[in-house]
C-alpha cells in the first residue's frame, strides 16, 4: 500500500519505489514509508549499505498527477513539508546508492540527489521541472544540487526545468556513471556488496558524516584536519583497525566487529 518494498541480502538493503503501473509516481504515503525504511535500516547492524531503486520501467516519474489541476492545491500548513522524506538519505550513517534505472523526474530526481552515489540509465530522462508546473524544486534540491554539481549547474537545471539524459547527468556532475538501463541495478549492487563486505562500518559511517557535515557547515581545511585527527583517534587501536590489516595480509574478507547501534558517537560540534 505504501509503494515501498525492502529486500535485504548479504548486508545490502534494496529499497524499491514500487508503483510500476504509475512509473513509481510519488505519493505522501511513499514519503512516509521511505523515511521509516531509512530509519529502520540505519538502526539495523546487519545492513551495511542501502540501494535505492525503482520498479521497472522507471526510477520515479515525479509527483503523482492523478489529482490533475488540484495536484498542487493549497496544503494544510500544519502537515505540509517540501521535504517529505525524513530523514534524508544524506543523514543516514550508512552509504546510500541510487540505482536510477529509468526516468527520474521532479521529486524522483531530487530524492536521488540526497544519496551518496548515483548511477543512471544512459537513455533515461532526468529533470527537476517544478518551475514548469508553477511550484518549486523540493527535497532540499536548492542545496544538494549546488553542493554536488556547483552553483552554475544548479541554476541551469533548477531554473530551466529542462530534461537531460544519463550521459549529460554525468557530464554535469549529477551522477557518477551512465549505463544501459538493465545494467544500472546490477552495477549498484556489485558496488554495494563490495562495500558491505570490505569497508569497516564505523569507518564508512564517520567518513560519510564528515563529507556531508563539511558540505553543510562549510568547514575550512584546518577544521577538516582537526576532525580527521579526532576521528582517527576514535578508530585507531580498535579491533576493526587491526582486523582490516590482518584480513588484507591474509587475503580474506574481514570480520568487522564495530556496531553502529551501540557504539556510534556523532561528530563534535564546531
Amino acid at each position: 500500500m505504501s509503494g515501498v518494498r525492502i529486500d535485504t541480502d548479504g548486508g545490502v538493503a534494496i529499497v524499491t519505489l514500487d508503483r510500476p503501473r504509475r512509473r513509481n509516481a510519488f505519493t505522501a504515503a511513499m514519503g512516509r514509508a521511505l523515511g521509516q525504511a531509512y530509519r529502520d535500516l540505519d538502526a539495523d547492524d546487519s545492513v551495511r549499505v542501502l540501494v535505492l531503486t525503482g520498479a521497472p520501467p522507471a526510477f520515479c516519474a515525479g509527483a503523482d498527477l492523478t489529482g490533475g489541476a488540484d495536484t498542487f492545491r493549497t496544503p494544510s500548513e500544519a502537515t505540509f513539508s517540501a521535504s517529505p522524506v525524513d530523514p534524508p538519505a544524506f543523514a543516514l550513517r550508512k552509504p546510500v546508492i541510487a540505482a536510477m534505472n529509468g526516468h527520474a523526474i521532479g521529486i524522483g530526481m531530487t530524492l536521488a540527489m540526497q544519496t551518496d552515489i548515483r548511477i543512471v540509465a544512459a537513455d533515461a530522462r532526468y529533470a527537476i521541472p517544478q518551475v514548469r508546473f508553477g511550484v518549486l524544486p523540493d527535497a532540499m534540491a536548492h542545496w544538494t544540487v549546488a553542493r554536488v554539481a556547483g552553483m552554475a549547474v544548479a541554476a541551469e537545471i533548477l531554473l530551466s526545468g529542462r530534461t537531460f539524459d544519463g550521459h549529460e547527468a554525468c557530464r554535469l556532475g549529477l551522477a557518477g556513471r551512465a549505463l544501459p538501463a538493465a545494467e544500472v541495478l546490477p552495477a549498484a549492487l556489485e558496488l554495494a556488496r563490495d562495500m558491505a563486505v570490505n569497508t569497516a562500518p564505523m569507518s564508512a559511517a564517520l567518513c560519510k558524516r564528515l563529507l556531508w557535515d563539511t558540505a553543510i557547515r562549510g568547514h575550512d581545511p584546518a577544521r577538516i584536519a582537526a576532525l580527521e585527527t579526532e576521528l582517527h583517534l576514535r578508530v585507531m587501536g580498535r579491533p576493526d583497525a587491526a582486523e582490516g590489516v590482518r584480513a588484507f595480509l591474509e587475503h580474506r574478507a574481514p570480520d568487522w566487529s564495530a556496531r553502529l547501534s551501540s557504539e556510534w558517537k556523532d561528530l563534535p560540534e564546531s
